[in-house]
């Protein structure tokens, strides 16, 4: 996922407490109909940020892969963006395993534990020689969170998460979304290890499970007679446009807490906020219907979310309206495959 330049934050806190800077005056409009989709996304194993409190040592492939991660991190905090916080069933490279190739080939078996109970299983991967390796096949060395490829001239590392994602496998293995929150915090708590709600989970989940931060940029789509507002004089200033997005983002980020968490979760002063401020962002925007429509064709195997009241899936695409501060959400029939892509899937 690759985020523009970024200016300097301006100050507001976590989503949750719902304090922005007001935006400018405006009389509603035109009814308003959203579109919410994907427009980049990616996952950040966050165990490695809530278990790693130290600076990496970037002289170090794997010093260098956390580092790179803890400044994607962030980076988001002045953006708004939504992160799904995902569960799945812990798992890790066996050290002790033996590293197989295959013959005359790049084709790699690595040695995982599974589990709780680290039943032992494996992934065989093929390689590919990057551009600047100096060795036609590389020298392999395996940590349990990650296995680096020593090419000569290059030293690639991978945590098992980019293996398992990335690299085809006939492992079953649910991604099950614990957590609905928002990038942006002046604090960078995210990129820490600092986030209240997140602390909380990771201790609860930790010894069974490994939790990874799906970050996810939304591009909406507004349908309105008037137009979109984004594009009206009046949020030409950064700081109004700015605090346009937040209220979009406020809304998606409660729609999709309704859908994977459930209405009931968080408590009683976040749940009457959130209320507080779909009503007033309803009313300013004169916001009719909005549609949500998630799917990852770039997540390899990790495109499938469910959670605890929702079935797993690859594509959740759901109708959403605002009715007395609560947003509500209905799942949708998804649109028939094209017959090219079913003949193409067969």
């Amino acid at each position: 996922m690759n985020f523009p330049e970024l200016a300097a934050p301006t100050l507001q806190p976590h989503s949750e407490q719902y304090h922005v800077l007001p935006l400018p005056p405006l009389e509603a409009g035109a009814p308003q109909s959203w579109m919410v989709s994907v427009a980049d996304a990616k996952y950040h194993w966050y165990d490695l940020v809530a278990g790693f409190p130290e600076t990496p040592d970037i002289r170090d492939p794997i010093g260098r892969y956390q580092r790179r991660m803890q400044f994607e991190l962030e980076a988001l905090a002045a953006q708004h963006h939504l992160f799904f916080a995902v569960i799945r069933p812990r798992v890790r490279f066996d050290i002790k395993g033996a590293i197989q190739w295959g013959f005359f080939s790049l084709k790699l078996t690595l040695p995982l534990l599974m589990g709780a109970d680290e039943a032992r299983e494996s992934i065989t991967i093929e390689l590919k020689v990057p551009f600047a390796a100096t060795m036609k096949k590389p020298t392999v060395m395996l940590t349990p969170n990650f296995v680096t490829l020593n090419w000569g001239g290059l030293i690639e590392a991978f945590s098992i998460h980019d293996i398992l994602q990335n690299y085809a496998h006939a492992l079953k293995i649910p991604s099950k979304v614990v957590y609905v929150g928002q990038t942006r915090d002046n604090d960078a708590r995210l990129s820490k290890g600092r986030l209240p709600a997140l602390q909380k989970l990771h201790a609860q989940q930790s010894e069974h499970f490994d939790t990874l931060l799906l970050v996810q940029q939304l591009d909406v789509q507004v349908s309105c007679a008037d137009g979109d507002p984004a594009a009206a004089p009046q949020y030409a200033d950064p700081l109004a446009a700015d605090a346009l997005q937040g209220e979009r983002m406020d809304v998606v980020e409660a729609a999709l807490i309704n859908y994977f968490e459930g209405p009931a979760t968080r408590n009683h002063e976040q749940r009457t906020l959130r209320a507080a401020r779909l009503g007033a962002v309803q009313a300013g925007q004169n916001l009719a219907q909005f549609t949500i429509d998630l799917q990852y064709p770039d997540a390899g195997r990790y495109n499938y979310l469910c959670s605890g009241q929702v079935d797993s899936a690859k594509r959740h695409l759901l109708s959403c309206f605002i009715a007395d501060g609560q947003a509500k959400v209905t799942p949708m029939p998804l649109p028939p495959q094209p017959k090219s892509a079913k003949a193409a899937k067969g």
